[in-house]
């Protein structure tokens, strides 16, 4: 039973009283007419409030929320980096904010004329032949890369490919996007220094296999030693490279992965080039192709119709390839992200990338290098963008990796990510990104060493916490079983509650 004595702060519903407004709607300048019996509901039990009281209820909702413009959010995999405001001011620009994708196409050339040159762009960052815009996030561009390289092998009647090579390291969504394809997904070990075993490779190789899938650096923030052999000896059995461009903080401007024999792989806009991202969205996965693979891109792709002159710039519109897999997405993608990074792009020009790929490998050594000795490092290599270190001590054998997660939301830090890659125990996964500053990455190191003295000595402060958050650590097993949908409080259900 709830008591009185441990309600929490007043909520929206206990602060609401009838007849109160947070808006005054002017009067209609149509005329009115009755509405359907049957479509109205008699109550709408929604709180009744003053227009201050919903400020300070959402104000307050906002200020639990842990941004990257709160505080460092090492989230490895991820790329949760700065997003320069100058990007949120490209799309909000009138003539971009106010467009629709059924205009004419003449009404909207400089919507075309961007998404061209973008197109352009990721061309040259990873060495392709051509670039898709269309797929809505990573996975989606996974997905499309998948049913590109199915797709080839059948235009060429070879219908016994029905296999996809996926190392162990690669990211969690490879086997799903497989899977979906209606393809087979063969797991590829690693070896002992965090590569792809290539024997196993070349043992699972053959004329049955589509082709492999490698994220590339991969999950365990590692860049493979030994690429061109693999990609060799994948062409040798007649498959096709898909490289999964997620880790692409670690490599743009510095390697291109078409010049390494990629036929395929999707960009991460979202992560690499800058784009507000988490909890749920908004995202966008750009997949380059090599020339085998240009004909069968999804439909449509912005093209030049029309040549320019020195009067008269360009005429952009759509072309459809010759054996395109048809559309992966309605209209032309997510427009908005790729505003922020055609601008995010053109305010960096490669030597700007480039220094953001360096500076995102450095920051990430030098944070390892300050944790190293306390935390195992399973694969002792230097990293790129980021690295894996596990969560464990044999000397404190009851702390886990996501009690030292817990604990660090108690130093204002949000955690890292838990328990993948899957081939690390107790994995925590940090990736620091290149926006961050010394003292930053100093302050995160020095909490990661205090919380390792603690897991020995006061373990019980790293098993209860956090202990400064509003809510205490949740049973998140139960939380994802039993999902309170609901906005009104629990204690406001209980029949047993009556309000003063």
């Amino acid at each position: 039973m709830t008591t009185l004595d441990n309600i929490p702060e007043p909520t929206v519903y206990d602060l609401s009283s009838p007849g109160r407004s947070g808006v005054t709607l002017p009067k209609p300048d149509v005329p009115i007419q009755e509405l359907p019996e049957n479509i109205l509901r008699d109550d709408l039990d929604l709180p009744e409030l003053t227009q201050l009281d919903v400020i300070r209820h959402f104000q307050s909702l906002s200020q639990l929320n842990h941004s990257i413009d709160s505080g460092f959010y090492p989230l490895g995999s991820c790329t949760m980096k700065y997003n320069p405001r100058v990007n949120e001011d490209a799309a909000r620009l009138i003539g971009f904010l106010h467009s629709h994708p059924l205009q004419d196409v003449n009404t909207v050339q400089g919507n075309l004329a961007l998404m061209y040159e973008l197109q352009e762009w990721l061309k040259e960052i990873g060495g392709f032949a051509a670039v898709t815009l269309q797929p809505a996030a990573g996975a989606h561009g996974e997905l499309t890369g998948i049913m590109m390289m199915r797709n080839y092998h059948l235009a060429r009647g070879d219908k016994s490919r029905l296999k996809i090579l996926i190392p162990d390291s690669a990211h969690g969504t490879n086997p799903a996007s497989t899977t979906m394809s209606g393809l087979e997904v063969i797991e590829l070990p690693s070896d002992d220094r965090g590569n792809v075993d290539v024997d196993a490779l070349r043992s699972y190789c053959g004329e049955d296999i589509v082709g492999l899938m490698i994220t590339n650096p991969n999950t365990l923030g590692l860049f493979e030693e030994h690429i061109e052999e693999v990609v060799q000896i994948v062409r040798d059995c007649g498959g096709l490279i898909y490289g999964d461009g997620a880790n692409m903080n670690a490599l743009t401007g510095i390697v291109r992965p078409g010049d390494l024999g990629f036929d395929v792989m999707h960009y991460n806009l979202h992560k690499t080039f800058s784009t507000p991202h988490g909890g749920g969205g908004p995202g966008s996965g750009p997949v380059g192709v090599s020339e085998r693979l240009v004909d069968f891109l999804p439909t449509p792709i912005v093209t030049i119709v029309e040549k320019g002159n020195d009067q008269d710039p360009p005429l952009y519109g759509f072309a459809t390839p010759k054996h395109t897999i048809g559309r992966m997405k309605a209209f032309n993608g997510q427009f908005g992200v790729l505003v922020r990074a055609y601008t995010y792009i053109r305010v960096h020009g490669a030597a700007g990338l480039r220094s953001n790929s360096e500076h995102a490998v450095l920051n990430a050594n030098y944070l390892l290098s300050k944790v190293q000795d306390v935390y195992h490092v399973p694969y002792k290599r230097a990293c790129l963008h980021e690295f894996v270190v596990e969560g464990r001590w044999h000397d404190a054998p009851d702390i886990h990796a996501l009690d030292i997660s817990k604990r660090l939301m108690d130093f204002g830090f949000h955690p890292p990510t838990n328990y993948f890659p899957l081939i690390v125990h107790e994995a925590l996964m940090i990736e620091p990104t290149e926006t961050e500053s010394r003292e930053t990455l100093d302050k995160f190191a020095d909490a990661l060493l205090q919380i390792a003295n603690e897991a020995r000595d006061e373990p019980e402060l790293l098993l209860t916490a956090p202990h400064i958050t509003p809510s205490a650590r949740m049973d998140e097993i139960q939380a994802a079983r039993q999902l309170v949908l609901c906005c009104r409080p629990s204690y406001l259900l209980d029949p047993q509650y009556v309000k003063k």
